[in-house]
């Protein structure tokens, strides 16, 4: 099971380079334009999070979103946190309406 794992996450890291692995989690920084969709990011995700009651590490500063993403339950990374993670990029590449 562990190998699929980290199989799973070499995967991801090579279809997504502003990724990494960082303390044993997925970590990546994002960039927007300002503050308001640095939040409007944030807010659509902790939705989609609250959904499927996995929740990031995360921590906003103006534009910039640091997120962090390990499975608490095992301590580890999880097809959970690919999932988030994917789903986060996609999200992220979404325009805010202004």
């Amino acid at each position: 099971m562990k190998e699929a794992t980290e199989l799973l996450v070499k995967d991801f890291l090579d279809e997504h380079p502003h990724w990494s692995v960082t303390a044993g989690k997925l970590h990546r920084e994002y960039h927007f334009r300002d503050f308001t969709h640095a939040f409007g990011f944030m807010s659509m995700v902790a939705l989609l999070a609250e959904k499927e009651n996995h929740h990031p590490e995360w921590s906003n500063v103006y534009n910039r979103v640091i997120v962090d993403l390990t499975t608490h339950d095992v301590n580890s990374i999880t097809d959970k946190d690919v999932k988030l993670a994917k789903a986060m990029d996609r999200l992220a590449g979404k325009p805010l309406e202004e």
